[in-house]
């Protein structure tokens, strides 16, 4: 095998996908995927996020690449996008959500930590300030 098909190669199955005669390497609730492999490889962790959503798809054994189609890896993007996120619409000011956010003793913090608050929430402070001068500025917040 040099890696071109022949014509005695395209009567034998089903007719060869473009990307060099790969098809899609899943079977889909019991039935072989004949779409075109795209670049998108179907890996372990992919595979680990589909059996946690309980979907009907699995490896054909009987190929030699993880090349999946692209209907195939917009399906997967979008059952793994489809995580709930909070909104303003669903009522985040409401007394019970305050409930879930932990109370942090800043205090406790390390002065690295302290920094990166700091940073991230762009306190303005003096420069030099010691732990305890860290976490009162950022309690205030």
């Amino acid at each position: 095998m040099n890696g071109f098909s022949t014509e005695e190669d395209s009567r034998d199955g089903p007719p060869a996908a473009p990307f060099y005669g790969q098809s899609c390497c899943l079977i889909d609730d019991g039935d072989r995927c004949v779409r075109p492999a795209g670049n998108a490889s179907f890996s372990k962790r992919i595979q680990k996020s589909i059996s946690q959503k309980k979907l009907k798809l699995d490896i054909d054994k009987s190929v030699r690449h993880l090349y999946i189609c692209d209907f195939h890896k917009n399906f997967i993007q979008s059952v793994r996008n489809k995580r709930k996120r909070k909104t303003s619409d669903d009522g985040g000011d409401s007394p019970e959500h305050e409930m879930d956010v932990p109370e942090v003793d800043l205090f406790q913090l390390q002065v690295n930590t302290l920094r990166r608050y700091k940073r991230h929430y762009k306190l303005q402070t003096r420069p030099g300030l010691n732990k305890a001068q860290l976490a009162e500025i950022s309690c205030e917040v």
